[in-house]
């Protein structure tokens, strides 16, 4: 253990923990780092969606948004179900959406306006 890890009261196990949940918090930030997912993330914010919903309210094509759920599920930020041919999709839990209540608070909001995720995706 080094002087600097002493100097901040940290444990070599604390130190540990701190690196693998800056690794985590990286990764949960690398998947939010492109506006579609980010986009899907704040429609999903307001509930569970169709594959044909989000093609909708994005304007993309299917492979698109195909291609952006299968990155958020593959960092499971997202939960599908099938029924029949259509898949739903929506948040594994709050994270998510509480990240994109503070994007749209910090981004979105003009002034003094209280920001409302169930609002922003519709």
């Amino acid at each position: 253990m080094t002087q600097e890890h002493f100097k901040h009261g940290l444990s070599e196990a604390q130190m540990d923990r701190m690196i693998d949940q800056a690794l985590s918090a990286a990764d949960f930030l690398k998947a939010l780092a492109h506006e579609g997912r980010l986009l899907i993330l704040c429609h999903l914010a307001s509930g569970e969606k169709s594959v044909s919903d989000l093609e909708e309210l994005l304007h993309y094509r299917q492979a698109a948004v195909s291609q952006q759920l299968a990155r958020l599920r593959l960092e499971g930020l997202v939960s599908y179900r099938r029924d029949g041919k259509a898949i739903y999709y929506s948040l594994v839990d709050d994270r998510s959406r509480r990240v994109i209540e503070l994007v749209y608070d910090l981004f979105c909001l003009d002034g003094d306006e209280t920001p409302d995720v169930a609002n922003v995706a519709e």
